[in-house]
C-alpha cells in the first residue's frame, strides 16, 4: 500500500509574541521579544522574576464564561489555538466525515495552577475528615485540569469522532503529538487530525521548581535579552506559556475539498537518551534527527533550515549543536539554524506546537526567522544561527527539534509544497 501523504491545512497559536498566526509571525520575523516581568503571581523573593506570558487573549472569542470557568488556563490556550486552526482549515462547519477527524493536543504538565489554587482555597483538605473535605471540592476539579481535556473539549465542540488522545512527554509533547497524529493518518485511522501542544506553567510551584534546579535565567534587569540561545553569556531558559496547533490532513482529502495547503509533513523521528533524568547527551538527539531524515527519505544535504530546541541553557545549546553536527556532518554548516525561544521563551509542552507552526511558516514564506540576543556567539556553538535578523532564503526542506526531561526526543521534517 502506498504511503499516505500528510499536509498542513490549518494553523493556530496563542503565545507571548501574539495570539493570532499573523501577529505572532510578524513579531517573530521582526525579532520582537515577548518576554517581560512576571505578573501572574508575586515573585519578589524568586531568583527569576521574568517570563514569556500570554497577554491580551480575548478568551470570549473562543469560550463562553461558563466554559472558561471550568478549565485551567492551559486548556484555554489549547482551545483558542485549536479553534483558530480548525477555522483556518475550513473545518468549523459540521463535517460529514466527522468519524474520520481526530484530535491529539497534549501538555507537559497540565493544570498545575488549578491544583495550586484548589489547595490554597482549602489548605486543610488533605487532613480534613473525608466527608467534610469532599464537600469543599468542585465537581469540575478533575476535568478542569487533566491533560487530555483540550482534545476532549475540542472534539465535543466540533463533533470530531475520530481518535481522541493526548501526549505527555515533557518538552517534546507538542512535537510527539504532531508526529503521532501524522502516523494515525498515515496508517488510515483518520483523514484529519488537529494536533499540537499547550502549557500554562508560569505558576509559583513550577517556576519555583525550575529555580531550585537552577535552570532559569536570572537576567531580571533586562527581560527581553534574557533568552539568548548559543550566546556566550546565556544563563538559562525563560519560562513561556501558550499553545500551538496544526491541522494535519491526508493530501488527497485536502485537495478534494479545496483546502489551502501550507506545507507537507514528510518525516518523523523519535529516540530516547537512556542517559540522565534532566541532562542531555548528543547521541539521543542525533539518532532522533537521523530517524526523521530516514523516515522522510531525504539526505542530510537536502535540509535548508532547522528550528532548533535552542533553550538558552549552557549545556543544552552546545549539546544540540553537537548533535546536529553528528547527524548532518559537513552539511550542518550550510543549514540556517534558529531558536524562536529567544523571543517566546520555552513553552515546555507547548514548544513543539508553536515551533512546528513557525517551521511551516518559514517554508510557506521562504524566510528563516532570527535568533535574537546573540551578542557574542559561543565558540563551542559554531553553526549558522541566523543571528539577530530574519533571512529570505530558499527553504525546500525544514526540520523541527524538541527534546525533553527523561531523555525523550522528537524531530519533524517538513517540505515546501
Amino acid at each position: 500500500m502506498a504511503r499516505r501523504r500528510i499536509v498542513i491545512t490549518g494553523l493556530g497559536i496563542v503565545s507571548p509574541v501574539g495570539n493570532t498566526v499573523t501577529e505572532a509571525w510578524q513579531n517573530i520575523l521582526a525579532g520582537r521579544s515577548g518576554i517581560g516581568m512576571l505578573t501572574h503571581f508575586t515573585s519578589a523573593t524568586f531568583p527569576t522574576r521574568i517570563a514569556g506570558e500570554v497577554k491580551n487573549l480575548d478568551l470570549d472569542s473562543y469560550l463562553s464564561p461558563k466554559e472558561a470557568r471550568r478549565m485551567d488556563p492551559f486548556i484555554h490556550f489549547g482551545m483558542a489555538a485549536g479553534i483558530q486552526a480548525v477555522r483556518d482549515a475550513g473545518l468549523e462547519a459540521e463535517q460529514p466525515d466527522a468519524e474520520r477527524i481526530g484530535v491529539c493536543i497534549g501538555s507537559g504538565i497540565g493544570g498545575l495552577g488549578t491544583i495550586e489554587a484548589g489547595i490554597k482555597a482549602n489548605p486543610t483538605i488533605i487532613d480534613d475528615e473525608p466527608s467534610i473535605a469532599i464537600r469543599k471540592v468542585s465537581p469540575f476539579f478533575v476535568p478542569s485540569l487533566i491533560i487530555n481535556m483540550i482534545s476532549g473539549n475540542l472534539s465535543i465542540r466540533y463533533g470530531f469522532k475520530g481518535p481522541n488522545i493526548a501526549m505527555v512527554s515533557a518538552c517534546t509533547t507538542g512535537t510527539h503529538s504532531i508526529g503521532d497524529a501524522a502516523r494515525i493518518i498515515e496508517y488510515g485511522d483518520a483523514d484529519v487530525m488537529v494536533a499540537g501542544g499547550a502549557e500554562a506553567g508560569i505558576t509559583p510551584t513550577c517556576v519555583g521548581g525550575f529555580c531550585a534546579a537552577r535552570a532559569l535565567s536570572t537576567r531580571n534587569d533586562d527581560p527581553t535579552t534574557a533568552s539568548r540561545p548559543w550566546d556566550k553569556g546565556r544563563d538559562g531558559f525563560v519560562m513561556g506559556e501558550g499553545a500551538g496547533v496544526l491541522v494535519l490532513e491526508e493530501y488527497e482529502h485536502a485537495r478534494a475539498r479545496g483546502a489551502k495547503i501550507y506545507a507537507e509533513l514528510i518525516g518523523y523521528g523519535m529516540s530516547g537518551d537512556a542517559y540522565h533524568m534532566t541532562a542531555p547527551n548528543a547521541d539521543g538527539p542525533r539518532r532522533c534527527i537521523v530517524a526523521a531524515l530516514k523516515n522522510a527519505g531525504v539526505n542530510p544535504d537536502a535540509v535548508h533550515y532547522i528550528n532548533a530546541h535552542g533553550t538558552s541553557t549552557p549545556l543544552g545549546d552546545k549539546n544540540e549543536s553537537d548533535a546536529i553536527k553528528l547527524a548532518f556532518g559537513d552539511a550542518a554548516y550550510k543549514i540556517a539554524v534558529n531558536s524562536t525561544k529567544s523571543m517566546t521563551g520555552h513553552l515546555l509542552g507547548g514548544a513543539g506546537g508553536i515551533e512546528s507552526l513557525f517551521t511551516v511558516l518559514a517554508l510557506h514564506h521562504q524566510v528563516a526567522p532570527p535568533t535574537i540576543n546573540i551578542f557574542e556567539q559561543d565558540p563551542e556553538c559554531d553553526l549558522d544561527y541566523c543571528a539577530n535578523t530574519a533571512r529570505d532564503m530558499k527553504i525546500d526542506i525544514a526540520l523541527n527539534n524538541n527534546f525533553g526531561f527523561g531523555g525523550t526526543n522528537g524531530s519533524l521534517v517538513f517540505k515546501k509544497i
